[in-house]
């Protein structure tokens, strides 16, 4: 069983920052491949960044090259920068964790403002 707990969200601006960031429990936590996923009201639950136990990075068009995703492995933290953003962006953000299975955190909101 692993427990993230994730923190960071809030109203901003259009054109502005947050950083989320996401702590999971557990020893192996360097094994996990890690993710943020976003719900916008009436819409899917959407993988938005990932980032694998190899650090290799992967983003959904919508954010690349506005977000940012990392972990350190000390922390059993992973972080999502978000820069440049938009109303668009507006979303309950969950963590995510990839072992054997998929898990998911409690989720934090981020509003963005026009």
């Amino acid at each position: 069983q692993v427990q993230l707990v994730e923190s960071g969200g809030g109203l901003v601006q259009a054109g502005g920052s947050l950083r989320l960031s996401c702590v999971a429990s557990g020893s192996i936590f360097r094994f996990y491949s890690m993710g943020w996923s976003r719900q916008a009201p009436g819409k899917q639950r959407e993988l938005v960044a990932l980032i694998t136990s190899g650090f290799n990075t992967n983003y959904t068009d919508s954010v690349k090259g506005r977000f940012t995703i990392s972990r350190d492995n000390a922390k059993n933290t992973v972080y999502l920068q978000m820069n440049s953003l938009k109303p668009e962006d507006t979303a309950v953000y969950y963590c995510n964790a990839f072992l054997t299975q998929p898990y998911w955190g409690q989720g934090t909101q981020v509003t963005v403002s026009s």
